[in-house]
Parts: C-alpha cells; sequence; structure tokens
C-alpha cells in the first residue's frame, strides 16, 4: 500500500512534471544502452556471453536503483542518472576496446555507488561530520607516504599500487579524504588557526604527490585547496600569497630537477613531435576526433583505440572519432551539469560542511575535466589525469561516485526533515 501512495505521488502528483520527465529520461537512457550493447556485441564474438551478462546486469541494476530511490522513497535522481548515463558510456568504451578488462570496470562502478550510498548515508548525522576529520587526515597522509615508499614508477609517475593482478591508484582516494577534512576543518573552526591547519595538510599532500611526480593531480588537489580556502576565509590576499608560494615552489622544482620540465617540451610543439613520444598520443588525438565528425564512426571502428591510454587520458578524443562531437560534448556539458547543480543545492545546504564538500566536489570535477580534454587537444600541458566517470580506471571511476555524493549530500532534498523541524515549518507558516 505505502509503495502504491508513493508511486502515486511520483507520477500523479498535481503541477508536478518530474515523476513522468524522469521516466522518460530512464527508457531514452535505457534504449540508448540498448542500442550500445548490440553495437559492441555485434562487433566481439569471442566475449559475447561474458559482456552480454554485465549489460544487462548494469541496465537491471540501474533500474532496481529508479524503482527504489524515485519511485518507492519519491526522491529526485537527476544527478544520479547522470552519472549513471556516464558510467555506461564507460562500461561500453571499456567493453569495445579491452573486453578482457570489462568485468573490473563494471565491479569499479557499482563499487562505486556502494561508496557513494555509504557516504550518504554517514552524512545524514551533520554532527559527526568532524568526528573522523583528525583519524582521516592521518590517513590521507599515510597513504601518500605508503605509495611514494612502495609504489613504482609507471609512465613517469609513482602512484600506482600493484597487489597481484590489481592495481590501485590511492590518490584517487585520498582526493575524498582532501576535500572531507577540509570541510569539516573549516566549518566547525571559523578561525585563521583553522585555515592554517589544512594549509600544511594541503602543503603535504601536493608535496607528496610532486614528489611522486604526478603533476596533474597534485594541480588537482591545489585547485581544490583554493577553492576550500577561499570559501572558508573570502581573503583574496591570502590566496595570492599561497598561489605565489606555489609558483615559487614549482619553479625551485623545475629548477632543481630539469628532466621534469622536458616532459612539458612539446606544449604547443606536437606537431613537431608527431612522431615521438613527445607529441604522438596527442596529435592522434586530435587527427580522428576530427575525422569522427559530429555522429562519429561508430563504437568498435576508430583508429585511435591502438593507441596507447585510448581509454583512459585520451578518451574524450576517442570518444570523439567513434561517437562523435556531439557525444564528447554531451558528456562534457553533463559534467558541467554536475557542478551547476553543486553551485545551486549551496545556497541551501544545512551547514558550511556541506556547503564546502560539494563546492569543492564539483571544483574538482570541472579542473579534472578541463585538464583532460584541453590537455589531449594541446590547450594545456598533457597531464594524463583522467575523465570523471567516462574513464577506464577502477579507482577513478570510485572516486567520481564519492565525489557525487558530496555534492548530493548539499541537497536539501537529500535528508528528509525530522517531525520536529516539519512541524516548525508548519507553524512558521
Amino acid at each position: 500500500m505505502e509503495t502504491t501512495r508513493n508511486a502515486k505521488m511520483y507520477f500523479g502528483r498535481p503541477g508536478s512534471m518530474y515523476g513522468l520527465i524522469s521516466l522518460l529520461v530512464m527508457l531514452f537512457l535505457t534504449v540508448y544502452q540498448v542500442i550500445m550493447s548490440y553495437c559492441v556485441l555485434s562487433g566481439d564474438n569471442e566475449h559475447f556471453s561474458e559482456l552480454l551478462l554485465y549489460f544487462a546486469a548494469f541496465i537491471i541494476a540501474e533500474w532496481i536503483y529508479y524503482f527504489i530511490f524515485a519511485v518507492v522513497q519519491n526522491r529526485h535522481i537527476s544527478l544520479e542518472m547522470i552519472s549513471f548515463a556516464l558510467s555506461s558510456i564507460s562500461l561500453f568504451v571499456t567493453a569495445s576496446v579491452s573486453p578482457e578488462k570489462t568485468g573490473t570496470q563494471f565491479i569499479a562502478i557499482f563499487a562505486g555507488l556502494a561508496v557513494y550510498i555509504a557516504m550518504i548515508l554517514y552524512m545524514t548525522n551533520t554532527t559527526r561530520t568532524s568526528a573522523l576529520r583528525m583519524p582521516m587526515a592521518l590517513a590521507a597522509i599515510g597513504l601518500l607516504a605508503f605509495t611514494l615508499v612502495f609504489a613504482s614508477y609507471t609512465h613517469g609517475a609513482k602512484n600506482w599500487i600493484y597487489i597481484g593482478p590489481v592495481s590501485i591508484q590511492p590518490s584517487e582516494f585520498v582526493k575524498l579524504a582532501f576535500i572531507y577534512v577540509g570541510a569539516a576543518t573549516l566549518d566547525k573552526l571559523q578561525s585563521s588557526k583553522s585555515l592554517t591547519a589544512y594549509v600544511f595538510f594541503s602543503v603535504g599532500c601536493v608535496g607528496l604527490l610532486g614528489l611522486m611526480s604526478d603533476f596533474g593531480t597534485a594541480l588537482i588537489y591545489f585547485a581544490t585547496f583554493l577553492i576550500i580556502a577561499f570559501l572558508r576565509s573570502g581573503d583574496i590576499r591570502t590566496i595570492v600569497l599561497v598561489c605565489t608560494a606555489a609558483l615559487i615552489g614549482a619553479i625551485l622544482i623545475l629548477t632543481l630537477k630539469s628532466y621534469i620540465l622536458n616532459r612539458f617540451a612539446s606544449y604547443r610543439h606536437i606537431w613537431e613531435h608527431m612522431y615521438d613520444s613527445g607529441g604522438y598520443q596527442q596529435t592522434r588525438t586530435l587527427i580522428y576526433a576530427a575525422s569522427g565528425g559530429f555522429f562519429g564512426v561508430g563504437i568498435g571502428n576508430g583508429h585511435l583505440r591502438d593507441v596507447f591510454a585510448a581509454s583512459e587520458d585520451l578518451i574524450f578524443g576517442l570518444i570523439s572519432e567513434e561517437l562523435g562531437m556531439m557525444t564528447a560534448f554531451i558528456i562534457v556539458i553533463s559534467l558541467a551539469l554536475l557542478a551547476l547543480a553543486a553551485a545551486y543545492n549551496a545556497k541551501f545546504a544545512r551547514s558550511s560542511f556541506f556547503t564546502i564538500a560539494a563546492c569543492a566536489a564539483a571544483g574538482m570535477i570541472i579542473v579534472q575535466t578541463a585538464l583532460n580534454v584541453f590537455g589531449v587537444t594541446d590547450f594545456l600541458p598533457l597531464t594524463g589525469v583522467t575523465l570523471p566517470f567516462v574513464s577506464r580506471g577502477g579507482s577513478s571511476m570510485i572516486c567520481s561516485w564519492g565525489l557525487l555524493a558530496f555534492i548530493k549530500a548539499a541537497d536539501s532534498r537529500t535528508y528528509p526533515a525530522r517531525p520536529q523541524t516539519r512541524l516548525k515549518e508548519a507553524r512558521d507558516r
């Protein structure tokens, strides 16, 4: 009876079209995913049964989530629908380029969803958000230090831990701790002392990433720190001083370790290095992406897939070639919508913790998206960061869903008001 009543509210609420619109969006998304499944499966007979199982399980799980949270609990799941759509593209591209790794990506997507749900549930109680502040800060620094000591260099950066056949990038998980610690610290202690403490924590994280030569991730952390610091202090002078100090530090690093500068020597000169490592990836990305036109050459029919890291760092170019510029632009717009949702929800968040965390998570997504898209197209130096929700990689996928949790938690509709609160609001009216 309760489920029936909620369904009637969801689809038949007077003056509200959200239920109908969300159902139509889900149907459209399912049709798109079925078509994509057919295109991938028609080109791979060897892994047909395995891939079919993953695709069917993904679509079924997507509808189960929709029914439980949208129909039964009568909640808005617009952000989750965007994330499911982007994650499905990641699953299809992985199945097309590296079918043997589809299972790993499938597990990563739903591990990320589990992290998302767990974070939402934990942040229900605003009084305990600061309880894990110090342990999480120590764990973040410890995990990065452990990576620095025990990780091996992979493609110029020391940022991967290998446990048997499984590879983990700890810096992706530390992103969640980085935002949580900043939001929890500056939410409870509104003083320069709290900002100073977070500055030292941030310097530790960025410094360890610099020692790992993971400069793309270090830049993402630094940009996120600026967002959090400005939201809490509002002091432009402090931000300028921090940026100046960071610039001086970067110059010292490049001076003492000149070999690092060589990694960026081909920036804006990729066509002069189109046959060597300096510009091979980017020139092929630009050539093949342009050949895809507006609608693409079809998934599985591209040439960029044969270039190293096509489904990871170069994913924007691969999607542009095989699925078309239209799909590539829709992906970027979808990620921008997540950021806009964070900015809007932050105005009505229950506390400054949710405001800071949501804006920081959105900023991290936007900065990472910009580094990925503009890096492969040579507008910015190629830093080797992933495209949130879309690039193949378990650590990146889990982190993306975790960032979404911060954005979702800022939405006042995520946590229904308690009876006492509803009674007070009724009296006020």
